[in-house]
């Protein structure tokens, strides 16, 4: 997944992601264990009820209006493809298997004293005339939005997953960041062009991981590997910070939901690189420019980082004085409980995230703190309204041309159409994953669980624990004050009642699960 769209909701470094299960109209669901398996055996199942209720409860734009599916398919048919033939470069795209929608393909190469990386992003504003019926579509919609049963995409399905996506062995237009780096990773120079491209293969994250630990992979993928690495260096060196908190994920699997909660594998942060390092001169092209629209997040609050430095040391977590946050949250081992529960109240350090509109400020002010220099949302045009903004200021930019007023006039209206859509995305993926939890507790109340608290219900300085930082955090139901925490298995993430400090390994007891509520709520037994 783009770590740029990981960027986008609520300035946290979320990963919600939500392989779409085809078929679910028509189908019955059995529960059994962890897993909701689809058999073809009624046409209404409470759990196929209650996941297509979230369509009209968050009043979710379905279908697309017949006069933007027309427009889309004339402006399909009058496609003119770019000039500029790069289809000798040997790209290819990597992302979740399941993935249709291919916003990027990447190249790299050594170069005589460093590297050259190529990265192809989708030509979507090719196909969205301004003004026009999909552009006003686009503008209500915001963002494609992932839920387990279907995926309510930003464009119709023929620019999305056809016309418009990187596809391989497909003549595709798209907008063609080229960069030189130094051997240390850094950019020498950036260069950017409409051109015809020619993805060799569809690679997901699995196969290239696998390949590169057998050391079986590609010239390509170990460069990836080798630049990432030295992009990951230089993120340090700049102060950047991320949360490694491991997704809580709906995925289906041969016609079964399944509930898991994985962390990314090394090479979606190696490829990721490759995303920030675009935003991050596509934002740098806006400065010198004095036009175009930045992604910023304020650095963490003094006192934000006192408390969280408190929390740190309660939970066991040595953090000298003087290493920088950004540090300290990558020297922590996930597989503690400790340090599981530290990452997620890590989260109050991610917060104010918004987009700025260039308007003459103190570059020092637009910053993303996370990434530790400005950035801008660029390499997603397919999934993500900004992004093809984006791309169209930086080519005017680079060409020395003025970009025209008609754009200019829109980007002040993004940051609050962007602002709406991540408030939709993120209420309507927490309320999917809730369902599919309380469908697949359903059975199970009374029964015990391993868990781990990511959030406490002791306050600091009580009788109940001198020095503990567990922090009261959550609804109260008026009596007793309620944690939250992490089932071991299934990725169950849900309040619970009872005394505990963050960080703790308890066992706790179903209480409830009602898939009509979408709520789930343990005991602490030990």
């Amino acid at each position: 997944m783009d770590i740029s769209l990981l960027l986008g909701i609520g300035g946290v470094i979320v990963a919600v992601s939500y392989p779409v299960c085809t078929a679910i109209d028509g189908y019955a669901v059995r529960v059994s264990h962890n897993n909701l398996g689809l058999t073809p055996t009624a046409h209404q199942t409470d759990l196929a009820a209650a996941l297509r209720a979230l369509e009209s409860e968050f009043e979710l734009r379905v279908q697309f209006p017949a006069e933007v599916l027309a427009e889309t398919q004339r402006a399909i048919t009058d496609f003119e493809l770019p000039p500029a033939d790069r289809t000798d470069i040997e790209f290819v795209t990597i992302d979740p298997a399941e993935s249709t929608d291919l916003d990027q393909a990447v190249h790299l190469q050594r170069g005589t004293n460093g590297y050259v990386v190529h990265y192809a992003i989708a030509d979507v504003p090719g196909f969205v005339a301004l003004g026009g019926a999909l552009d006003d579509e686009t503008r209500l919609r915001g963002q494609t939005l992932y839920l387990p049963h279907r995926r309510l995409s930003l464009h119709p399905e023929a620019i999305a997953e056809d016309a418009g996506s990187l596809l391989p062995d497909q003549d595709r237009s798209a907008y063609l960041w080229t960069f030189t780096l130094d051997e240390a990773g850094e950019v020498i120079d950036t260069a950017l062009e409409r051109a015809i491209v020619r993805s060799r293969q569809k690679l997901s994250y699995i196969g290239v991981q696998a390949d590169l630990d057998a050391g079986t992979a590609s010239d390509l993928l170990v460069l990836l590997r080798e630049v990432g690495l030295k992009r990951i260096e230089l993120e340090r060196l700049r102060g950047g910070a991320s949360l490694r908190i491991p997704a809580q994920e709906v995925e289906c699997v041969q016609g079964q939901y399944q509930l898991l909660a994985t962390a990314p594998l090394p090479v979606e942060d190696w490829n990721a690189q490759i995303s920030l390092l675009t935003g991050m001169e596509a934002a740098r092209i806006m400065l010198a420019g004095g036009v175009g629209i930045l992604r910023t997040m304020p650095a963490p609050l003094p006192k934000d980082l006192e408390i969280f430095r408190l929390q740190a040391k309660t939970l066991g977590a040595e953090w000298a004085r003087e290493q920088p946050y950004g540090e300290f949250l990558r020297s922590l081992d996930l597989s503690k409980a400790g340090s599981l529960a530290l990452m997620h109240q890590a989260t109050s350090l991610f917060r104010g995230a918004t987009y700025t509109v260039l308007n003459g400020q103190d570059p020092q002010e637009l910053e993303q703190a996370a990434i530790g220099a400005p950035y801008a949302h660029t390499t997603a045009p397919l999934r993500r309204l900004i992004d093809r903004f984006s791309l169209i200021v930086c080519s005017f930019l680079v060409s020395g041309r003025h970009v025209p007023d008609a754009i200019q006039e829109v980007l002040p209206l993004l940051p609050k159409l962007m602002g709406s859509s991540n408030q939709l995305a993120n209420k309507v993926e927490r309320a999917a994953i809730d369902t599919v939890e309380a469908a697949t507790l359903a059975h199970r109340i009374g029964e015990r669980f391993a868990a781990v608290t990511l959030t406490g219900t002791i306050k600091p300085g009580s009788k109940a624990d001198h020095d503990a930082t567990g922090t009261q955090t959550g609804p109260s139901n008026g009596k007793n004050p309620r944690g939250t925490l992490q089932l071991l298995s299934p990725a169950v993430s849900a309040p619970f009642e009872g005394a505990a400090r963050a960080g703790q390994d308890v066992e706790v007891e179903l209480v409830s699960a009602d898939l009509l509520t979408r709520m789930v709520l343990f005991r602490i037994v030990q």
